[in-house]
């Protein structure tokens, strides 16, 4: 750490990757979505989802437990909106978006997650805009109307649209996840954030998982969907919880926002890989623009932290 108190490069590119592999573990949840409701009940699914998170998250919370008692009004008010929309609300609205269109369509869809950030974060936390942050922004959403020319003419009709309208919604729950979650990272521990908000959750899930549950049928479940759950909870919610906190709480939101384009494009390319989806060429051009982008917010948070 220099003497004038800012932090390294070094430390400005650990930053740079705990946001990346964050985003990365939480593009992971769009294919990984498709597998777990086409084995379960979104509702059951969800449930079960959020309390491996937080099983997960408990030894790396047990040292700070007695923080919990010390969480001001204000913290736990954060940390409950957390919780219903980036918990509750991401879960239930990805899977059942997810259930009505293809992984490279979901994908395409939360590619909008950097420019729909980066917007509200200038917007509602007063970050300044730079040509780096507005670059990023626009090659996200050029990257997104790349991607959706890709898709060609599959996968038309009211369908379609209901699907993509529910995983838009999960983006605008990722964005509040984001904002809210770095506001409450700069008091609080991202690690036990994170706990509390998969605890909290919970509970909020059991009633429509009591209602779901006559059609969830464990015996009929399959390795693969019980490990596609597996991740879905201790990968893409706990892992990728801790990292994507550690990294926002040092960051601007905007900048946090370029790096969302990791997330789509690990969707698309584990949509291909799990799903067996057709690849096609032009999603390679999308994949150039959403990764200028990410390289150009990773000069961008370079720079400020230099």
């Amino acid at each position: 750490m220099p003497d004038d108190g800012k932090p390294d490069d070094a430390s400005a590119w650990s930053v740079d990757a705990k946001l990346a592999i964050g985003m990365a573990l939480f593009g992971s949840a769009t294919p990984i979505s498709k597998i777990v409701t086409a084995a379960m009940p979104v509702f059951v699914g969800s449930l079960l989802r959020v309390a491996l998170g937080a099983l997960v998250l408990v030894p790396f919370i047990a040292r700070d437990r007695r923080e919990i008692g010390k969480l001001s009004r204000h913290d736990w008010l954060l940390i409950l909106v957390i919780a219903l929309f980036g918990m509750f609300g991401f879960s239930a609205l990805m899977l059942y978006g997810m259930a009505m269109v293809p992984g490279a369509v979901g994908a395409t869809v939360m590619s909008t997650t950097p420019a729909v950030t980066s917007a509200a974060s200038m917007i509602f936390l007063g970050d300044r805009p730079t040509w780096r942050k507005t670059t990023s922004v626009v090659l996200a959403v050029v990257g997104v109307s790349i991607l959706q020319l890709g898709q060609g003419g599959e996968g038309r009709g009211g369908s379609l649209f209901l699907g993509s309208a529910l995983v838009f919604a999960a983006v605008c729950c990722e964005t509040i996840y984001t904002l809210i979650g770095k506001r409450a990272s700069e008091t609080v521990d991202p690690v036990l954030v994170a706990f509390l908000a998969a605890a909290i959750a919970v509970p909020a899930f059991i009633p429509f998982a009591i209602w779901q549950w006559h059609d969830f049928h464990p015996s009929q479940v399959g390795a693969t969907a019980w490990l596609a759950l597996l991740w879905y909870g201790a990968g893409t919610l706990a892992l990728g919880s801790w990292f994507w906190y550690s990294g926002v709480s040092r960051a601007e939101g905007a900048v946090a926002a370029g790096f969302m384009g990791v997330m789509p494009a690990s969707a698309l390319i584990l949509s291909y890989l799990l799903l067996d989806e057709p690849f096609r060429l032009v999603h390679l051009v999308g994949f150039a623009s959403v990764f200028a982008g990410v390289l150009l917010v990773a000069w961008e948070s370079a720079r400020a932290n230099g």
